[in-house]
């Protein structure tokens, strides 16, 4: 029995949902996940999806801007499973950039191939390598949120993939076009329950998790068991899409020989503001071999400073007394990193 078939919990499911007046600020700040049943149950590209594999790449063909893409390349030995190699030191795939349109006769040549190589084109910027495709394929949020913080828009083509679980900084519309898709979601605080792999290298930027969810090694990876208690199934049909708040671990399997989906990210925190990897990176750095003691007052420190209310450190002091304790802007930020790469440069 695999790990999903283990999994009893099933995403919420929004039926009848408008993307023109979809609350996504509101839902996301639920904090949990939520399939919008059909929203794009009318786009074109679902339409010639319909109609096979062979209708969907033609239709697809039709925007290729003639830059090469990034794809991922796996051996049939990795069944679709993109991630680690066995000691967990390098990756199991090749990258390489190739033509939109080869890569797209490639997968239709080799649909009904058991022994095809997994093919898996990955996060591309719609507008920069499939000009024209926006106005034919993405929908109009019309969520004040996305229109003040407009999304990055990607599509991502392949054939039978997984992509191990992971977490993504920004919140995310998943929207299913071609082919079924199955998510396997956990809350973040599942992190030590996924025993991510290493930061370095990772498949697409992020830690993905080292456990199979096919065949999960419990010996190994014991508290995946709690992690499986906790999590939850997003079974996608063309048409359909997922959304869900950033840092959720995710892994997507996409079910059918040939897959198409579009995605958005978007985050809501002004672009001044650092990403906080290089937080963690640092805290690495300054924090995790200290004594426990010391780690403890740290963490005393950070609630106060930063994960509690962001005003509470500074509202005893006069205004003009805050320095970095103050609300953050373009300027604050500006004078903050030049501090810190002053001192990091010492």
């Amino acid at each position: 029995m695999t790990a999903v078939q283990r999994i009893s919990r099933r995403t919420r499911v929004i039926e009848a949902a408008d993307a023109r007046t979809l609350p996504i600020a509101a839902l996301i700040a639920e904090g949990r996940p939520a399939i919008l049943r059909g929203i794009a149950a009318h786009a074109p590209l679902v339409e010639a999806g319909r109609h096979g594999a062979a209708a969907a790449i033609a239709w697809l063909k039709q925007f290729d801007g003639g830059q090469p893409v990034t794809a991922y390349i796996g051996d049939p030995v990795i069944a679709g499973r993109f991630g680690y190699t066995g000691d967990g030191t390098a990756l199991n795939f090749a990258r390489e950039r190739g033509s939109l349109t080869a890569y797209l006769d490639q997968l239709l040549a080799s649909l009904h191939d058991p022994a095809a190589p997994a093919i898996y084109i990955g996060s591309t910027d719609i507008d920069q390598y499939l000009p024209g495709l926006r106005a034919e394929a993405a929908l109009p949020f019309g969520d004040p949120e996305l229109l003040e913080h407009p999304p990055l828009v990607s599509i991502w083509i392949g054939n039978r993939t997984t992509a191990a679980a992971h977490y993504d900084m920004s919140n995310n519309i998943a929207v299913t076009l071609v082919g079924r898709r199955r998510f396997t979601l956990f809350p973040p605080d599942q992190v030590a329950n996924l025993y991510p792999g290493p930061l370095d290298p990772t498949p697409a930027g992020q830690v993905v998790s080292m456990v199979d969810f096919d065949a999960p090694d419990l010996d190994r990876y014991p508290g995946f068991a709690d992690a499986l208690a906790a999590a939850e199934i997003a079974e996608m049909e063309p048409g359909d899409a997922l959304i869900y708040p950033a840092l959720w671990w995710h892994q997507v399997e996409a079910l059918d020989p040939f897959n198409a989906m579009i995605n958005y990210w978007w985050n809501a925190t002004p672009r001044f503001m650092d990403t906080p990897q290089n937080t963690l990176l640092h805290g690495l750095l300054s924090l995790r071999d200290r004594p426990a003691h010391e780690k403890a007052g740290w963490q005393a420190l950070f609630d106060y400073y930063v994960f509690g209310d962001a005003t509470r450190a500074g509202a005893h002091l006069p205004g003009v007394a805050r320095g970095a304790l103050a609300p953050l802007d373009a300027t604050a930020a500006r004078r903050l990193r030049a501090t810190l790469l002053q001192r990091l440069n010492r």
